[in-house]
């Protein structure tokens, strides 16, 4: 399964954030009331108070428009052209040129003056928001993992790559990426998305997990067939390197347990066999089934087990 090109800085998808004129209009101080006051009860509304002549309002009002959109509706923008309508401008001792104000439930709430840049003013619209956009960033990326487990790999690209839209260096909408294209059987693409995990993300749970797994389809490419490995385990059943082997190919082709159950044989033959191999072997399983894992959870019964009996 194909989810587009290969990604270099953020996926291609975005979100629908309903038509421009809904969430960005130009306002007059006859309709400030309505277009800030009254839609800042539904909405976080900033208000870009600007001048066609400032050379700081240009490079502001891109970047405010481009952010905008990406918050499918949950933040709306009110430009105001000083030189045309003062008098707001003037009622908030405006006196820099670009100044913005975030204004909700009728009231401004924070602002900040001069052109910023862009990683700056989406941190001073999530501030605005709050938990708002905390609570919505969840519900996406829970609605992504949703989609995974229910094997909807297409619909879980899609709000994945949505999210990096808006964040192109969140770590977990990056893993769910890189688990769709994972699970599609593109180890490739799996690894470019994963390479794009800032290197202080790395650890993130969510990231670590997608790694693992990635290292385990590369790792299984190499384990052999099954039979051979049979073969070589009944001939001698302290052979670890072909339990070890076997269990990769078992994990690969979705049996589990079996898998475990051979790592699990080999740490009760011999628990120290090369640095314990065996048993960094079953972690890497567990790491890459997840936490929440039928699998995982019974592996990590079996080996406490094993490991204190």
């Amino acid at each position: 399964m194909t989810f587009g090109r290969p990604p270099s800085t953020a996926p291609s998808a975005s979100p629908t954030a309903g038509n421009v004129g809904d969430v960005i209009k130009d306002t007059t101080t006859a309709a400030f009331s309505k277009d800030v006051l009254e839609s800042s009860k539904s909405a976080l509304v900033l208000v870009d108070f600007r001048s066609p002549r400032s050379a700081a309002s240009k490079q502001l009002t891109p970047i405010l428009e481009k952010l905008v959109r990406g918050y499918a509706g949950k933040v709306r923008l009110v430009k105001m052209d000083t030189d045309a309508h003062p008098a707001i401008a003037g009622q908030l001792r405006v006196k820099t040129l670009p100044t913005v104000y975030a204004f909700r439930d009728g009231r401004p709430l924070d602002g900040f003056e001069g052109a910023q840049p862009e990683t700056a003013v989406k941190e001073f619209i999530d501030r605005a928001l709050g938990d708002d956009a905390a609570d919505d960033l969840q519900a996406a990326l829970d609605a992504g993992i949703q989609a995974l487990e229910a094997n909807d790999l297409q619909g879980a690209a899609e709000i994945f790559a949505a999210l990096l839209q808006e964040d192109p260096q969140n770590p977990n909408a990056l893993a769910g990426l890189a688990k769709c294209y994972l699970k599609s059987n593109d180890l490739e693409r799996a690894e470019q998305t994963l390479a794009l995990v800032a290197p202080d993300k790395r650890t993130t749970a969510a990231v670590s997990s997608v790694q693992a797994a990635l290292d385990l389809a590369k790792q299984a490419t190499n384990a052999g067939e099954l039979e051979p490995l049979e073969a070589a385990i009944a001939a001698d059943p302290k052979n670890h390197r072909a339990r070890i082997d076997l269990a990769v190919a078992l994990a690969a082709r979705g049996r589990k347990e079996d898998a475990a159950t051979h790592l699990l044989d080999a740490i009760r033959l011999d628990r120290k066999w090369e640095d314990e191999a065996a048993r960094k072997q079953l972690v890497k399983f567990f790491e890459a089934w997840g936490p929440k894992d039928p699998a995982t959870l019974d592996g990590r019964r079996r080996l406490s087990s094993v490991l204190f009996s």
